[in-house]
C-alpha cells in the first residue's frame, strides 16, 4: 500500500494508525510527526513560509482564488513516479489544499487510478469518522477503531472536568485577525463542549469574516487567536499588531488581559487527532480554576 497524502492532518492521521511507513509523498504543509517530514513534497505554494502579515495573506488568497482557482500546485509528474495507490485530499476548504476536483481528475487520468479519498469533516464527530475512513482502505480499520475510543473517552473527559464550572464564559475563538474571522467548522463546538460559549461563531458553518463592531457588541469574556495555520510565535506577532487598533482596545476581553494566543497551525485548524488535544488545552483556558495543568507556552 503507498499513500499520499496532501493534507497536514491526513499525515497525522495515517501516522497515528501506525501507517507511517505506507506514505511515499507528503504536501509541503506536512510537519508532523517528525518521522514523515523528509518524504517527497508533492504540493508547493507561492507564499508559503514567506511570513507576511495577515492582511497581505488575506489580499493574496482572494485574487490567487478569483484569477486561478486554486493556491495550490500539485506535481503531478513525481506523484506519477510515486505510485500511490491510495490519495488523501479534501473538499472542504480551497484555502486548505489543492482542489478536490483536480485531484480527482488528475487520478482518473493516471495509468492506474489510485483510490482517491475525500475528508471533509465539518465537526469533532465527522474528524473521529475521518480516521476510519483512512483506516479501511489502509487495512487498518481495528487499530483506527480503537483510536476512536481513545479519543472519545478524553473527550468525555474534558465534559466530566467542566461539567462542574460555576459558569460558561463567552469564549471568541479567533481563526484570523486581520481582517478579524471567527472561528468554524469544529472550532465552535470545542468552545461549547470546553464549559464556555461562542458568541459569534456557528458549529458545523464555515469560519466566517466579523467586524469588530460585531465582536464588540458580542463583548466576549474572552478571546482565543487560534490562527488559521499560524504557529504561536507568529501568532503572538500578531497580536502586538492589534494593538494599535481602537476596536481592539475596547474589547473588555482585551482591557482586563484575557486574551490568549495558541498555535493555531499544530492545532485547532487541523482536522486529526490532534483536534483533542486542542480540546483539552482550550478548556484549561476557559476553566483555568478547573486545571492545574500549566497554560500554554
Amino acid at each position: 500500500m503507498r499513500v499520499v497524502s496532501l493534507l497536514p492532518s491526513a499525515t497525522e492521521i495515517v501516522a497515528a494508525l501506525g501507517c507511517a511507513d505506507r506514505l511515499v509523498g507528503i504536501s509541503h504543509e506536512c510537519d508532523f510527526p517528525p518521522g514523515a517530514t523528509g518524504l517527497p513534497r508533492v504540493t508547493r505554494c507561492e507564499i508559503h513560509g514567506a511570513g507576511l502579515p495577515s492582511v497581505q495573506i488575506d489580499a493574496w488568497v482572494r485574487e490567487t482564488l478569483a484569477n486561478r482557482g486554486s493556491l495550490y500546485t500539485l506535481d503531478e509528474e513525481l506523484v506519477r513516479e510515486l505510485r500511490p495507490d491510495v490519495i488523501l485530499t479534501q473538499q472542504l476548504c480551497d484555502v486548505c489544499a489543492v482542489t478536490y476536483g483536480s485531484v480527482a481528475a488528475f487520478a482518473n487520468s493516471m495509468a492506474r487510478p489510485p483510490l482517491v479519498v475525500n475528508l471533509q469533516p465539518s465537526s469533532l464527530e465527522d474528524i473521529l469518522a475521518d480516521i476510519r475512513r483512512v483506516g479501511v482502505p489502509l487495512g487498518a480499520a481495528v487499530h483506527a477503531n480503537a483510536l476512536i475510543l481513545a479519543l472519545r473517552g478524553r473527550v468525555r473527559g474534558v465534559a466530566a472536568r467542566v461539567s462542574g464550572a460555576a459558569s460558561r464564559p463567552r469564549c471568541l475563538l479567533m481563526e484570523w485577525t486581520d481582517p478579524p474571522f471567527c472561528g468554524g467548522h469544529w472550532n465552535p463546538q470545542l468552545v461549547e463542549l470546553a464549559g464556555g460559549t461562542d458568541p459569534i461563531g456557528r458549529a458545523g458553518q464555515p469560519s466566517r469574516r466579523v467586524t469588530w463592531e460585531e465582536i464588540g457588541a458580542a463583548d466576549p469574556d474572552l478571546i482565543v487567536l487560534a490562527l488559521c495555520g499560524i504557529p504561536r510565535q507568529r501568532a503572538v506577532r500578531e497580536t502586538a499588531a492589534l494593538a494599535a487598533k481602537q476596536d481592539w482596545n475596547r474589547l473588555r476581553a482585551v482591557r482586563e488581559g484575557r486574551v490568549v494566543t495558541v498555535d493555531g497551525k499544530a492545532y485547532f485548524s487541523r482536522p486529526g487527532p490532534r483536534i483533542v488535544d486542542s480540546l483539552e488545552m482550550l478548556a484549561a483556558i476557559v476553566h483555568p480554576e478547573l486545571y492545574r495543568e500549566a497554560m500554554p507556552q
